[in-house]
């Protein structure tokens, strides 16, 4: 493989990435407004995850300014979730950051 194949691969496979954990993100979010068991600790785990992955990527400035934005929004929710005692019960997720 050349070079610039390379990159280009590189960069749609973070491209890739980005819009992955971005869905994971809302897939999570909505779970949380259905009140799902285990919902809120989902959430929270998905957004580390998000920053986890924006961070190792130098590339990565349109996650992060994404990240900045609906992080507020879901820690919110969270917290809102936490007071009302929605879903606090255990959490399994199958795959890792």
């Amino acid at each position: 493989m050349t070079p610039r194949k390379a990159l280009i691969k590189s960069k749609k496979s973070s491209r890739n990435q980005g819009e992955q954990l971005k869905d994971e993100v809302y897939r999570q979010m909505f779970r949380l407004e259905e009140s799902r068991s285990g919902a809120e600790m989902g959430l929270a785990l998905t957004l580390v995850c998000a920053w986890l992955a924006a961070d190792s990527k130098p590339e990565s400035g349109e996650d992060r300014d994404w990240l900045k934005k609906v992080s507020p929004i879901c820690l919110q929710m969270i917290e809102t979730a936490l007071k009302a005692g929605v879903g606090a019960v255990s959490y399994s997720r199958d795959h890792s950051c």
